[in-house]
Formats: C-alpha cells, sequence, structure tokens
C-alpha cells in the first residue's frame, strides 16, 4: 500500500467527519481479536469484553487480575508490584543521553505546570470554594513491547504539583513480567514508588474497585488502547477520569509561504501512531496542497512505521483546499482537534483566534512532536471532538474544588427569610423549619 493523501472536498471531509464520529463501537472478530478468541464467543464487541474483565475484578480482585494478565498479555505476573530496586536499578542501566533528557523534559514540564496551581481561596470570607489536592491517582502508561517515558512524566508531574500525597502508576507487563525499564526508571527519577505490572481493563478496574494489592483511587488518567479507554468510560462515576481518549488527531491549516516538506513531516509524524489516526491539511492554496502532497507521499514510503502511515492515510488522511482561511478556520473547528497547527504567515496570524482545538501550535519552530516531549504544556489532551468542552491534563485536574459556608449572624438575618420563602415555594417546609428553628433561637439569644 503506497501513502498517500486523499484530496477531498471541504463538505465531502466534513460528511465523513460526522459520519465516523458517531460510528458505534467495534466488533472483534477472529482477524481482530487476538487472544480474546479463546475466551470469547465472536464476534463480540469490545464493550462486551471490557465488562466481562470489569466484572471479575470487581468481585475476584487480584486473582481476575492475574488471570486477566495471563490470558491477554500472555505472562503470569504473581505480584504485580515492581520492586523499589527494580525502580532504582532501571536508572542506573538507562543511557546516560536517555537519563539526560529525562530529565530535562521533567524540569521543562514542571516548570510550565508549577504555575497551574491554583491554592486562592473563591468567594466570600463566609462563603467560597477552595482547592484541595485528591487523596490517591492512578495513571496509566501505555507499555508491554513498547516504552512511553513521556507519559511518565505527563501523568505524575502535575499530580505532585497538585499535592496529591499517593500516585500508583500502572504499565503493561513485558514478556519478562515487569515494567518497560524506561518507564521504570522514569518513575524512579520522579520518586514515584508504587509501580504496578499490569495492564488494559484490568489494571483500569483495579484502580477503580481497589484490591488487596492496588488501593482505590480517586482519578485514573492517561492513555491507552480500545479496551483501556472503554473500561475508563465504564467506571466513571465510581471514580474520576481525565477523558476518553481516542486515535491520535492533528489538523494544520496552512497559507502561502508554509513549508511543504514540514507541513508534511508534522502530518507524518501523528499518522505513525495508530492506523486509525487523523492527519488534515487545511489550505487556501492549490499549489501549496500539491506539494504536501508529493512531499507526503515521499517521506511516508521511506518511514520506519510506512505500513501504519499507509492505512491511516488511506482512512484519515488529507489536503483539503478551501475558498480561504476563514472558511479552514471554520473547518478546524468543527473537527475540534487534539492537534492544531498554524503553518505560513497568514495562518499563523489566527494563533490568538478561539480554536475548539485543544492544542494549538504556531509556525515551522513549534512542532506538534515538541509538544509530545518537551515544549512544557501536557501532551495528553482530549480527542474526537471532546476539545470543545475541555484542554489537556493540567494540575487542575488533580484538584478538586470543596465549599466551605460560616455565615455571620448579619448575614443569617439577611438571608434566612429569602431561603425560607423559597423553601416553601417548592413545599420542602423541612428544609423551611430547621431555617426558622434558627431564627428562633438566634432571637431567644439576643
Amino acid at each position: 500500500m503506497i501513502p498517500e493523501l486523499r484530496s477531498p472536498t471541504p463538505e465531502e471531509w466534513r460528511e465523513q467527519v460526522r459520519a465516523e464520529r458517531r460510528s458505534p463501537v467495534p466488533l472483534l472478530d477472529g482477524a481482530s481479536a487476538g487472544p480474546l478468541g479463546a475466551w470469547f464467543e465472536l464476534p463480540v464487541s469490545a464493550a462486551t469484553v471490557v465488562s466481562t474483565i470489569l466484572d471479575d475484578v470487581l468481585r475476584d480482585g487480584d486473582a481476575a487480575v492475574r488471570l486477566w494478565t495471563q490470558r491477554l498479555d500472555g505472562v503470569d505476573v504473581a505480584v504485580t508490584r515492581v520492586p523499589a530496586g527494580a525502580l532504582a536499578r532501571a536508572w542506573e542501566s538507562t543511557d546516560p543521553g536517555v537519563r539526560g533528557a529525562i530529565a530535562a523534559a521533567a524540569a521543562r514540564i514542571r516548570e510550565i505546570h508549577e504555575r497551574q496551581r491554583d491554592i486562592a481561596l473563591r468567594g466570600i470570607a463566609s462563603a467560597h470554594l477552595r482547592p484541595l489536592p485528591l487523596r490517591r491517582a492512578g495513571c496509566y502508561v501505555p507499555g508491554g513491547r513498547a516504552a512511553y517515558p513521556s507519559t511518565v512524566l505527563m501523568n505524575v508531574i502535575p499530580a505532585q504539583i497538585a499535592g496529591v500525597s499517593e500516585i500508583a502508576l500502572v504499565s503493561p507487563p513485558g514478556p519478562d513480567g515487569s515494567v518497560h525499564p524506561l518507564v521504570l526508571a522514569s518513575a524512579h527519577h520522579l520518586g514515584v514508588s508504587e509501580v504496578h505490572a499490569v495492564g488494559g481493563a484490568q489494571a483500569v478496574g483495579a484502580l477503580a474497585y481497589g484490591t488487596a494489592s492496588i488501593a482505590q483511587v480517586d482519578k485514573i488518567t492517561g492513555p491507552g488502547n480500545l479496551f483501556v479507554t472503554l473500561a475508563k468510560r465504564a467506571i466513571f462515576g465510581e471514580v474520576g477520569i481525565d477523558g476518553v481518549a481516542g486515535p491520535s488527531e492533528i489538523v494544520v491549516i496552512a497559507s502561502d509561504g508554509a513549508d511543504p516538506v514540514l507541513v508534511a513531516a508534522d502530518l507524518v509524524s501523528q499518522l505513525e501512531h495508530d492506523p486509525l489516526a487523523w492527519a488534515v491539511c487545511l489550505t487556501d492554496s492549490a499549489s501549496l496542497a500539491q506539494g504536501v502532497r508529493a512531499a507526503f507521499s515521499e517521506q511516508a514510503a521511506e518511514a520506519a512505521r510506512s505500513g501504519i502511515i499507509a492505512a491511516a492515510s488511506g482512512r484519515h488522511g488529507a489536503v483539503v483546499v478551501t475558498a480561504g482561511l476563514e472558511e479552514a478556520r471554520l473547518l478546524a473547528d468543527e473537527f475540534a482537534a487534539e492537534h492544531l497547527s498554524l503553518q505560513g504567515r497568514a495562518a499563523e496570524a489566527l494563533r490568538d483566534a478561539p480554536h475548539t482545538a485543544s492544542a494549538v501550535f504556531v509556525g515551522r519552530r513549534s512542532p506538534v512532536s515538541m509538544g509530545d516531549y518537551v515544549a512544557g504544556p501536557n501532551h495528553t489532551l482530549p480527542t474526537g471532538g471532546a476539545a470543545r468542552h475541555r484542554g489537556p491534563l493540567s494540575v487542575m485536574d488533580f484538584q478538586r474544588w470543596q465549599s466551605v459556608v460560616d455565615l455571620t449572624g448579619e448575614e443569617f438575618d439577611t438571608l434566612a427569610p429569602v431561603a425560607c420563602t423559597l423553601a416553601a415555594a417548592e413545599g420542602l417546609l423541612g428544609h423551611e423549619r430547621a431555617i426558622r428553628l434558627r431564627m428562633d433561637d438566634r432571637h431567644a439569644h439576643e
């Protein structure tokens, strides 16, 4: 399969987005189910698989976690918690250059996130909101054979800055039954001591319900595959979640002056994540569109993950020529991308417009790839249009707001008659009586 970008019209691309974002959860058949085929009658929905695993974890705790890890990851992990010594050894055995990169990225991410911590009371002395840290957070880091130390940094650092006292990190085990050494090294550098070798829906269930080995958390954050995503959706309410993540997305608004080679490189960089990833260039320049398509085909064919890129570009890769940049901006806002890149002088002038995208990258020196690792703002971002109502993971995600009411006598005298009138109007006479007793008591003690 040759990696190519399609050339839909604006309306054709709009219709594709509308149709696919309404699509149901896929069924798993013999080609896609993998080891699940041994335990479920196929085809089966991914939601059914997740529901079964979560029910087992709720009922059987650690035994269910061990069983499903053995079935799906092919490794028997009798004790999920990674010994502290293994974390230290992972850091010591990591290449010094990689250790330096982890430390430098952590410092930059911490610098940006420290400015997000809210400590101010919102309201007045007698009636206000106050921010408090969550007590315990669970951070999911994809893993197994792959390693994502950047995900460790992006999830743990804001939790630490918020003041979360307990952080449990979970990541799928590799063939040796432990977590990838780079994930362990990153956790050690940040001072995280609780790391568990467990992934998938069983990890989400353990964090949400609690087991003998893994205590229940207040919130689960971090990206994962389809089963992790559906599990997080299913347990929302039992605990909090950061959001329901889908495939990676990039929209580039490009105008004359943009470098087609750089635009193409940004599209390639996001499509290599996942065969379902989205990568779209919106431009008002037909000649630039042609240059982007040519550069993309050349770069994608030579890429290490050309097969994944080809599959993704065939589904969700496109260059759309618009009547002008205003139409491009409107299309981008309808899509509400995870990442929005503005390239070319006219496009970059749109920087301060109220885009619906979660993260905006401006100009040739700010590729999305920098945001994935070291630019500073969090790379854990909403997808699937959720950028319309939430932004990147932040320190605020690990804080909760509590209201405090401590009325003075004067405030009570002023507000009590108003509350009584409203309570009576709603027919809640017990509410009214609870207030009137205090009115009578206050007058009796004057």
